[in-house]
Order: C-alpha cells, then structure tokens, then sequence
C-alpha cells in the first residue's frame, strides 16, 4: 500500500458515510416494513472538532481530538489541540498528555520545545515514585530477603588486627588501605577526616601460596593514602589522598584536611610524581575513585557544592587527551539526602556503592543498580546478607567472569577494626522487574467484549515491546518491565485507539481494563444520540431551567450531528430523580426540555425537526422511587437527557 493509499484509508474512515436512497430503498425491501435508517459519526474528527470550531471547548473534547491525530501520525494537528489542551487544562490533565504532546514535538524536530515537555513529564512520574517511596509501599525487608543467602563467604589472608579496607584490582593482585604499620585503631574510614594514618600496600593472588604484603611506597606519604583504582594494564592508578601540597598539609576553613584524588602514571619504568585532580578543592573533599569499563569516566565521591546529602557519588568523562570534563552528581536515584560512598563500576555495567540513605540492615549496607544507555535501572538493590550486615558494609568490588570479588566491613567477628571479606557469588543480582498485566477490552457503548482487539506495551521512547490480542472472553495477558514506566494500549478495526500509563513500581500484578469508544457510530430510530455520542451529563442549576455553560458543549455535539444529516429528526426529552413534589418535578423538566430545544433552534436547527418533553420523575432507570433511601450517585443516574432519532 502506498503512503498515499494509506492516508486515503485513514481518513475515510473518519469520514460520514449516507445512505443513498436507492440503497435504503434495497434495504427496506429486503427487511420487510421496518422503518430504519442508518447514521454513522466519527465523534472524534466530524463532531468535536466542529465543535472546538465553534468555539465550544472542554478538557475531554481536546484530550479526544488531539488522541485521535496522534494515533493516526497527523502530528502537526495533534500538536496544536495538545498545546491547547496543556494551555488551558494543564493543572487537570494525567503525565501521558505531556508524553504524547513531547513525542509529537520530538517527531516534528521540535527538540529544545519537546524536552521542556518531557521534563514536565519525567517530573510527574517521578514524582509518583516518591510518593511511593515514601509511603513505604515496597516491602524492603522481603526484597533484602530475596537478595540474601547468593554470597559464599571466606576469609582474607592478609587482614591485620588493625585497619584493612578499600580493596581494588590490580594486574594479578590486589591493592587495598591500611593503617597496620602505625597501629591507629581507629573506625570508619569512610568519613572525610579520619584520625588515622593510612597507606596503600599490595600483594600478589595469582600464587597458590601466601604473598607477602608490601607498600607501594611511590604513593605514600605521611598522611592518609586510601581508596584507589587501576587502569586494566595497570599503568595508571587514581587514589586518594590527604590535602598535602608541596610537602605541607593544607586545612580548609574550618581546619578540616580535605581528602583529594590523585593521579600517577607508569612511564619509562617508574611512577610519576602523583598529581591532583583539577576538580579537586580545599573547600570540600574528593575521594574514592572507580572507573567504568572503557576507562572514559571515573566515578567518585564528594560533598562539594551539587552534593544532594552529605556525601554523593559523581561522574566527570575522562578526555583522549588525559583531560577531565565537567562533574556530574549521579542524582536520583541512586543519592539521597544521606551518604552515599565507594562507588565501583563492574564489567557488566553495575554501580556497586554502599549507603545509609536506602533502606537496609543497618549503618552503610552495599547497594547495586544497573547502569544503562540513556540513565539507570529506575530500582537500587540492596545486595542482601551475608555481605550486608548490621555493621558497616563498603568497598564492594566483583570480577564478573569468576564472580569472586571483596568488600570491608567493620563488623566485630573480624580480626580487625575493619577487616577484608573475600566471597564467592553463587546467584547474580536480579535487576529484572516483570509486572504481570492483565484485562479485557470492551465496546465502550454495549458493553461487549472485543474479540482479536490487539493490545501493546509501549515504553516510554514510544518503542513497542510487547504485544497480544484478545482471546474469545476479550482477555489479554502481558507482562512489562516495571523498572520504567510503561504505556499500555488496546486497538482494533473500526475503534478509536486508548492507552494507559503504569509508572514504574515493585511488580505488583494490575488489571487494566478498555472500554474502546468506536470510530464509527451508526444510529437508527429510536436511538437516544446521548449515549451514541458519550455526551457528560447535562447539568442545570437546582430548580432552573436555563443551559449552563458546560451544558452548551455537550448539546453542540447533538446540533453539529443535525447539520450533518438535514433530514435528522430529534426529540429530546428531560428526566429528574424522586426527590421534590411530582407536579413540581414534571413541570420542571418540561421546562428544561423547552429550553433545550430554544438553544438548539437559537443555534441554527429548524423548529419542526425538534420535539421536546419533560418526564419528571416518572421514568426512573433505578429503584429510587419516593420513600426509597438512595445514594446521590444512584439519583444521578435519574436526572438525565435524552437525544431520541424520529427519523
């Protein structure tokens, strides 16, 4: 089918189809005497976008109008109605208006306008997640209990009965921190202004025999030498150290010795004179560097000013030429108003990190969480026990080709005041997230089920991952990945297109259920065009008779249909509910009919193709007689109005 072909079928379906008269005649003939005729609207194009021309407009009317052009790809229309309906409307409107309006500005090369949207967009969802955070809604315990028990633990050769932390690989070995030859016994290396001195040592691993442990002596100094990471060819080493410059120690402002990262080099045989990061500073501290897998970033953490919590985790690109660029804080949701520290990048893209701001076993716990194109997985994982404890867990790292790996912990079965683990990981950290769906897909009017309805998942770069059709109960079942948010959407032949949002969550099955609106509504004699054509209640003040505004919107839909069919004929009649004196009730809704009828002859349609009539209270749908207790709900029902076809 050619693009052209293609668009004259999308739009004829939108288009109102009559029966002429020699096939009315061929119809009548063949059914006998029954007097019918056949009306078919398309709501969406031919009756509220005429509407909206008239200058009639409500929430519902733009939300329809600008779905419409959207699934059917006429972007620029569907540009202009969603940037009238988020105009007037936006404080109303659900964060899939936003969605689609920055889809639709994404496909029209509007770049600068379409992130703007999607910002608002990312910012509704998110904040729907924060809620749920806080609400507590995620059973932490029982996701710490799924992700216990995959670690088998042993003990490391070379802890002292002081001090050992920060282990990180290097050529066929290790090289970690340690305060064993000064003999401080002092906790929590982790904090910025620890009391102790440190040093960096290493020692050999690739022996079936004990190594010996020695300093690397080109990287200490006096003062405090930690955490540290290696190039894979071992050529290069960040590290941390003290504020020392020139020899000296240097205090900030408050006398604090920050912490910095440093660089040194392996040329010509020996290691070059380590040299400061340039975004290092004396006014906060930089520590605890890790690299990703090509070596282009280097992850660290800091308090400088961006920081969210106490303590952040950062990225900064690492140029071709040797040059840093700009640091960037990793943000939600891996920083919270807490600490987070000792990041570690591992082959398989996952930021290890240990923090006290998620949820835990107690003082800093190891979390892990997946590291993507375009961000991160939306859910942090806690690594569970045996590696978290109650005690301080930190500087995980993981070879992910043997699953062997090292963490510190300063938990008092050690020998040390922090001690070394070596552990073996039996089962990899699950990042996946399936979230059961299910639902059945309707006839929005008669309530029937839609056999071979197709249903989608749809993410949010507007990417199908999913899809089914209904089964012969109108049922589908699918599943998404509810680390992200997700758009689900149900379509078939002759209906218009719904879809819904399910933002991110902790998997909990949902039910989702369509009531599909159809793209063509055929009408004969005796048809009410109010349910035909969806129309909201028609309100009018308590006790009057005159056509509110809102009201004006809804009976536009019914006079537009009139102008389409010259030879339409409407009676419309008024209904109220039981409550209030019958006589009363009757005359009432008798002048609401009149009334109905003037606005429409007061718009343009003929005086003999309209008949009015108000019922009062004598055609109840429901129980809710007189002496009948009833909800206000069960009284809506009653106070109706009704657009009956004559002819």
């Amino acid at each position: 089918m050619s693009i052209k072909q293609f668009i004259t079928t999308i739009i004829s379906c939108f288009l109102l189809v009559l029966v002429n008269a020699q096939e009315k005649q061929e119809k009548y003939a063949a059914e006998g005497d029954i007097k019918y005729a056949e009306y078919s609207f398309s709501p969406a194009i031919d009756i509220y976008k005429k509407v909206i021309d008239k200058g009639f407009e409500n929430k519902d009317l733009l939300q329809k109008l600008g779905n419409s052009y959207y699934f059917n790809a006429d972007y620029k229309q569907a540009e202009n109605i969603y940037e009238r309906l988020l105009n007037n409307y936006g404080s109303e409107v659900g964060a899939e208006y936003y969605f689609k309006y920055g889809q639709t500005l994404r496909t029209l090369n509007k770049y600068e306008k379409a992130d703007s949207i999607l910002m608002k967009f990312t910012e509704m969802t998110q904040n729907d997640m924060r809620s749920e955070f806080l609400s507590n809604s995620r059973d932490y315990k029982k996701e710490i209990a799924e992700n216990s028990g995959r670690y088998s633990l042993d003990t490391f050769n070379y802890n002292s009965e002081y001090s050992d932390f920060a282990p990180s690989f290097y050529k066929q070995g290790l090289i970690f921190s340690s305060d064993r030859d000064t003999g401080n016994v002092a906790r929590y290396r982790h904090t910025w202004n620890a009391k102790d001195f440190l040093d960096i040592y290493k020692v050999n691993l690739d022996s079936s025999r004990v190594s010996a442990v020695t300093k690397m002596d080109v990287l200490n100094t006096r003062l405090h030498e930690s955490s540290s990471v290696s190039t894979k060819d071992g050529k290069t080493i960040y590290f941390t150290r003290n504020n020392y410059v020139d020899g000296k120690i240097k205090r900030d402002i408050a006398g604090v010795i920050r912490l910095k990262i440093y660089k040194t080099v392996w040329k010509d045989s020996i290691w070059s004179e380590p040299e400061q990061l340039p975004f290092n500073s004396d006014n906060y501290s930089v520590a605890h560097p890790a690299l990703s897998p090509d070596e282009k970033t280097l992850y660290f953490t800091s308090d400088m000013d961006q920081s969210i919590g106490e303590s952040d985790i950062f990225k900064v690109s690492i140029n071709e030429n040797g040059s840093f660029g700009t640091p960037k804080n990793l943000g939600y949701p891996v920083n919270t108003e807490s600490r987070e520290t000792f990041p570690f990048v591992s082959e398989e893209n996952i930021l290890y990190f240990s923090s006290e701001g998620h949820p835990g076993l107690g003082g800093l716990d190891i979390f892990a969480i997946k590291i993507l194109d375009n961000g991160y997985s939306e859910k942090v994982l806690n690594v569970g026990e045996t590696v978290n404890s109650s005690w301080d867990d930190f500087s995980y790292i993981i070879n992910d080709s043997t699953r062997r790996g090292y963490f510190a912990s300063n938990r008092p079965e050690g020998l040390g005041a922090d001690d070394i683990y070596e552990f073996l990981e039996l089962v990899p950290l699950n990042f996946e997230c399936i979230q059961p769906i299910t639902g059945t897909v309707r006839d929005k009017i008669t309530n029937e089920v839609l056999v071979g309805a197709t249903v989608k998942i749809i993410n949010e770069q507007n990417e199908e991952e999913q899809t089914t059709i209904t089964d012969e109960n109108g049922n589908y079942i699918l599943s998404c990945d509810c680390n992200k948010g997700n758009f689900v959407r149900a379509q078939t032949q002759g209906y218009l297109p719904a879809e819904e949002y399910l933002p991110s969550s902790t998997g909990k099955p949902q039910i989702v259920d369509f009531y599909l609106e159809r793209e063509i509504i055929k009408a004969g004699f005796g048809d009410d065009l109010a349910k035909l054509l969806q129309l909201s209640t028609i309100y009018f003040d308590f006790g009057k008779y005159n056509i509110r505004p809102d009201a004006e919107v809804e009976i536009q839909k019914v006079i537009v249909a009139m102008e389409k069919y010259p030879s339409l004929k409407i009676k419309a009649n008024s209904h109220t509910d039981s409550r209030g004196k019958d006589s009363f009730n009757l005359w009432l809704s008798q002048k609401r009919a009149e009334a109905t009828v003037a606005y429409m002859i007061s718009q343009g349609i003929q005086a003999d193709r309209l008949k009015g009539e108000g019922y009062g209270e004598t055609r109840l749908v429901n129980q809710c007689d007189d002496g009948v207790r009833c909800s206000s709900e069960e009284h809506q029902l009653n106070r109706r109005s009704e657009f009956i076809i004559l002819e």
